[in-house]
């Protein structure tokens, strides 16, 4: 009898949920009891294909407890447990960006001990094998200290600390992420192939591998690896020499860079890949909800990301034997590279986002517009991100404050009279502030031939009103719809007004 690795000492579990307790039997392991003795609550597992499963009843937040495990004559017995919160922060590489780098991270850390905070690190392996049941025994839950705290997700400390100070209980986070994955990595395969419209990542993923050996495959990508890390000190002392180095430069001196590596089932992120060596080994542990952020990635198919992010979202609720699983949405911060041409992609992503906020339940939306960098893919300031994810997780989850704290102005509808487009907001009714004298920029207008031009814009709430010399009948309106640009125009609450445009449905 053997407990999933996410159960250690000092773990957190969720108050007032049913608390699943689960992991790995032989078959001839019937017995399995599963107890809180402090809190005299106790469950008998269910046993299955060597898999066993115990439900704990709901129980109101505690500080140190034990988790104590039991099959016959052994006995395994978990020290410090907490019942709190727990968060999963889940996505790629800006979720996984570490509280050390992060800017104000070292006056972070050197105050850490006197949070009520705990983190879990999903172990990070890119197959099913002997590494990663290796990884898995030295992985533990841990308390915060600078030496631990210091490669924990800043987005998740941040958040943790803030809600844990707001709610008097203690806040486990869960990391289960992984730079540059798309979110395709994230979902079981039954869920990825049930929409023809994402048919592109199983195909092109399945047409490169067809014919070759797993054993083929491990040493493309292990000769890829070794390739790539070479590459990549290449890249590190180029910069040193000349940090202000282009992109050309940087190819025409170190060489072909060959990420994401070759499609194999070595490769982390491949198609399903992750859901199948992180997600799937800490699921059922019960939750409060998701910290998605994540997007980056998959802007080479911007127009099917709605899809996906639905799917993976349902994917997870039935994972997690939760149909009500809260996911707090980051949309994505301004961004592109200077030698990047603007593909808009990053717009789309963020509408893609915005949608599922509005059409699934049970979802938030960060928005962070401007919390990115021109030419930096990783802001080192996470703490915005976490303060406007823990302001969601505060009016959609716990219900303490309303929208109009948690979410900036959004635009709702629009009509035309004569020669002006009206934009209709929602959550306006404090007003906008500005942060300079550009901050009516980035707003278009459209005739019935598509075309955009700059609009002059006036503020005339609820609503703001558009109109180009160039367009006599408005016909459409976009709002800065680009990778990249200024950020000027916010509510009061100081959060900006997101993206829009009124044809998304015409494409």
């Amino acid at each position: 009898m053997k407990a999933a690795a996410v159960f250690s000492d000092n773990m957190v579990l969720q108050r007032n949920k049913n608390i699943r307790v689960f992991g790995t039997c032989s078959k001839n392991e019937k017995i399995i009891n599963v107890c809180i003795p402090e809190l005299e609550s106790s469950a008998r597992a269910v046993v299955k294909n060597g898999r066993w499963e115990a439900v704990l009843p709901p129980r109101k937040e505690y500080n140190s407890c034990t988790l104590e495990i039991s099959c016959g004559a052994v006995k395994k017995i978990f020290r410090n447990v907490a019942i709190g919160e727990v968060w999963l922060a889940g996505g790629q590489s800006n979720m996984e960006f570490e509280l050390q780098n992060e800017r104000k991270g070292a006056a972070a850390l050197a105050g850490c001990y006197n949070e009520n905070v705990r983190f879990y690190y999903t172990p990070k392996c890119p197959m099913l094998d002997d590494e990663l049941t290796a990884a898995e025994a030295e992985t533990c839950w841990c308390t915060p200290s600078p030496d631990k705290a210091r490669a924990w997700s800043a987005v998740g400390y941040y958040f943790a600390k803030e809600l844990s100070r707001r709610l008097g209980v203690t806040v486990g986070i869960i990391g289960c992420n992984w730079g540059g994955s798309s979110a395709s990595a994230w979902i079981s395969r039954d869920y990825l192939s049930c929409d023809k419209r994402l048919s592109p990542y199983l195909d092109e993923y399945d047409s490169a591998i067809e014919g070759k050996s797993d054993e083929e495959m491990i040493a493309e990508y292990d000769e890829y690896s070794t390739y790539q890390s070479a590459w990549e000190k290449r890249v590190a002392a180029f910069y040193a020499q000349k940090p202000d180095a282009n992109w050309t430069e940087i190819i025409e001196n170190c060489g072909e860079n060959r990420y994401p590596g070759p499609h194999s089932i070595k490769n982390p992120l491949r198609p399903c890949g992750l859901y199948e060596t992180m997600v799937s080994r800490i699921a059922p542990y019960t939750l409060a909800g998701v910290l998605w952020y994540q997007g980056e990635s998959d802007d080479h198919r911007p127009n099917t990301y709605e899809i996906l992010l639905k799917l993976l979202i349902e994917n997870w609720r039935d994972l997690w034997k939760d149909k009500e699983l809260p996911f707090m949405i980051v949309q994505l911060p301004m961004f592109r590279y200077i030698d990047d041409a603007d593909t808009k992609s990053w717009a789309l992503i963020r509408e893609a986002q915005e949608n599922v906020f509005k059409t699934v339940k049970n979802t938030g939306l960060a928005v962070c517009l401007d919390c990115g960098e021109l030419n930096n893919i990783h802001p080192t300031d996470k703490s915005q991100v976490a303060h406007r994810l823990y302001l969601q997780a505060m009016s959609e989850v716990y219900k303490v404050i309303t929208r109009r704290d948690s979410l900036p102005p959004m635009y709702d509808n629009y009509e035309v009279i004569g020669n002006a487009m009206l934009i209709h907001l929602t959550n306006c009714e404090m007003g906008l502030g500005g942060k300079d004298e550009h901050c009516l920029d980035g707003f278009e207008i459209a005739g019935s031939d598509g075309i955009y031009y700059p609009a002059e814009a006036t503020v005339r709430l609820p609503y703001i009103e558009l109109r180009s010399s160039k367009v006599k009948v408005p016909a459409a309106a976009r709002f800065k719809w680009t990778n990249y640009a200024d950020v000027g125009l916010f509510g009061i609450n100081d959060m900006p007004l997101p993206p829009f445009r009124t044809d998304k449905y015409n494409d």
